[in-house]
């Protein structure tokens, strides 16, 4: 157990902001192109083109992508 006075960063556990902001960059592109297959893909499984499958699994990644992003972002 540390004392409260022991105010020293912790060593190597993060991320550095460099790491932080790569990440958050991957993510938004990520989720960005998952969320453009599933709206395409929903349209496309609409008018019986495409099953269903394709636009619920990039839909569930944009959804990962999105709450991964805030975590990130939130340090």
């Amino acid at each position: 157990m540390s004392a409260m006075s022991d105010l020293e960063p912790r060593r190597g556990g993060g991320l550095t902001r460099r790491q932080r902001e790569d990440r958050a960059y991957k993510l938004v592109v990520g989720g960005a192109a998952a969320g453009i297959v599933a709206i395409l893909g929903a349209f496309l499984a609409a008018i019986d083109v495409i099953g269903g499958g394709l636009p619920l699994l990039a839909a569930i990644v944009a959804v990962l992508c999105y709450v991964m992003l805030r975590r990130t972002l939130r340090g």
